[in-house]
């Protein structure tokens, strides 16, 4: 009976060793590709440098990424049909860097880094670029082969009630706080004004939404005119565009969020705690919103992923192979 005990004890160990060999781990190319997180950060530097707008690029890049067939790097590929050119990728930036990365991990460790991971490491280095705090990033994902513009129908929307959003990121193992730490990644970047003029004008047939600020309607109708130029872009967090900070999270208290979806979270009673929670005294804030963001990001990251003798590491990031 104890030698049965006994085997059947080696048995779990085994297969729990086996099981934690298929998932993502911190460091996973610390012997085929030392140099694979340095060349990452370098390469998002240079282009940072030249274009502070490639960080939230990046990181929303990832996001939508992982929302749709996991974190494979399907938003990277090229084609007709595929996620990049879904009306919520549209203008998404940075997809330069990652195959300015790709090509220089190719001549360093030649079929070893996944485009996934790239991604991934990527984001990670944007949010400390402008000014958020780091985090370990798991690696070793790989590749997906398959890229449909119909499976971005299920991306959190701008529209989405906060039940749709607790809903959509349930689907991918991810909470309420979840939801707020990782939608506050809306502090750097722009949106463009096709996704929220019709706040400013004709709400729900009775003029503008009444969740916005009096003092900052007319800021944003001039910014965004009745019938004007759709894919103009506006800073989602107003004041604070190219830094990682919580003043995003000040805005939505103060009916200055930009995104329907985005002020929602704080007129709905469900996640206005979660909300102040990134909010008062600014340095505690700010440590615990780096802190639930880089959290809630690990968890993001590893949504769906391939590992193993799943997928593939592509040559090139834009192409199957």
């Amino acid at each position: 009976m104890g030698r049965c005990i006994m085997l059947i004890c080696l048995f779990v160990a085994l297969l729990a060793t086996l099981v934690q060999g298929q998932r993502t781990r911190v460091g996973f190319y610390s012997r085929t590709c030392p140099t694979a997180e340095s060349i990452v950060k370098s390469t998002v530097d240079t282009h940072f440098k030249s274009n502070p707008a490639v960080a939230a690029g990046l990181l929303r890049m990832h996001f939508h990424d992982c929302f749709v067939q996991g974190c494979d790097a399907s938003i990277l590929i090229d084609g007709s049909n595929t996620e990049k050119t879904a009306l919520p990728n549209l203008g998404l930036k940075g997809f330069e860097v990652i195959d300015d990365a790709k090509t220089q991990l190719e001549a360093a460790c030649p079929g070893i880094v996944s485009c996934a991971d790239i991604l991934a490491l990527a984001a990670r280095d944007s949010v400390v670029l402008t000014g958020g705090r780091s985090w370990r990033v798991p690696t070793g994902r790989r590749d997906g082969r398959v890229s449909l513009v119909s499976d971005t129908a299920n991306l959190p929307g701008f529209t989405d009630s906060i039940d749709k959003q607790k809903q959509k990121f349930a689907e991918k193992g991810l909470n309420a706080q979840d939801l707020v730490a990782l939608v506050g990644g809306h502090t750097i970047g722009t949106t463009a004004c096709q996704f929220f003029n019709y706040r400013l004008y004709n709400a729900s047939g009775n003029g503008s939404d009444p969740t916005i600020n009096a003092s900052f309607l007319p800021q944003l109708q001039a910014l965004c005119p009745q019938n004007g130029d759709g894919t103009k872009r506006v800073a989602l967090d107003t004041g604070s565009v190219n830094k990682f900070d919580v003043s995003f999270f000040s805005n939505l208290r103060n009916g200055r969020g930009i995104l329907e979806s985005d002020q929602k979270l704080w007129t709905d009673a469900s996640t206005r705690t979660l909300v102040q929670r990134f909010m008062g005294v600014r340095g505690l804030a700010a440590l615990k919103f780096n802190v639930e963001f880089g959290k809630s990001m690990v968890k993001m990251s590893n949504i769906g992923v391939k590992t193993g003798s799943d997928g593939e590491i592509r040559k090139k990031c834009s192409v199957i192979n």
